[in-house]
Parts: C-alpha cells; sequence; structure tokens
C-alpha cells in the first residue's frame, strides 16, 4: 500500500515562498519511482507542476519554470517543492504522485496566496 502525506501549505502574501514536503512510504520509493506535483484550482482541472525521476532529472510545466524546483531526498523518501514569487493564481490544492504501475496520490496540501 503506498502511503503519500504532504505538508507545508498555508497561507502566504503574493511574492512570498512556501515549500511543500511529500513523504513516501518506503517500499516503491526505494524502487526508485518517478515522482511530481501536480495541482488544481477551484473550478478547474488538475494540471502537472513539475516531475522529477528517480534519478534527479527534472521536467516542469511551462508555467512554472523559474519560480518553482522540485527536488528529491531519497534518503528521506521525501519530495519537495519549493515555490517563489508566488501569485494569486497559484491559490490551488497541491497533490504529490507517485508514478509507478498506477499513479498514487497524496491527500493534497492547500496553498493560499493573498493579494
Amino acid at each position: 500500500q503506498v502511503q503519500l502525506v504532504e505538508s507545508g501549505g498555508g497561507l502566504v502574501q503574493a511574492g512570498g515562498s512556501l515549500r511543500l514536503s511529500c513523504a513516501a512510504n518506503g517500499s516503491i520509493f526505494s524502487r526508485k519511482a518517478s515522482m511530481g506535483w501536480h495541482r488544481q484550482a477551484p473550478g478547474k482541472q488538475r494540471e502537472l507542476v513539475a516531475r522529477i525521476s528517480s534519478g534527479g532529472s527534472t521536467s516542469y510545466a511551462d508555467s512554472f519554470k523559474g519560480r518553482f524546483t522540485i527536488s528529491r531526498d531519497n534518503a528521506k523518501n521525501t519530495v519537495y517543492l519549493q515555490m517563489n514569487s508566488l501569485k494569486p493564481e497559484d491559490t490551488a490544492v497541491y497533490y504529490c504522485a507517485l508514478y509507478w504501475t498506477s499513479t498514487y496520490w497524496g491527500q493534497g496540501t492547500q496553498v493560499t496566496v493573498s493579494s
């Protein structure tokens, strides 16, 4: 059973920063699964933010390049999303994902950016 637990969301003013964390149980993470972050704003579809491979290669949706950074610490079974220069339109629920034979999701963490 894969479990992903996100943390680090909250309320921040525009221009501020947040770092999200996602802790995975070890069984699949240790098999070197790729992971990612997605987000879903009210009334919108869930969208990909960034992905990171088992070896640390990263890819970003164009909207987030230069502002968001994904990273992972395999020793801690944890993936991070550093978000800088936040905008009100970044307000959403952010979900951690683990890609294996299926895609596994965390419960989501709310990020609210005030203007």
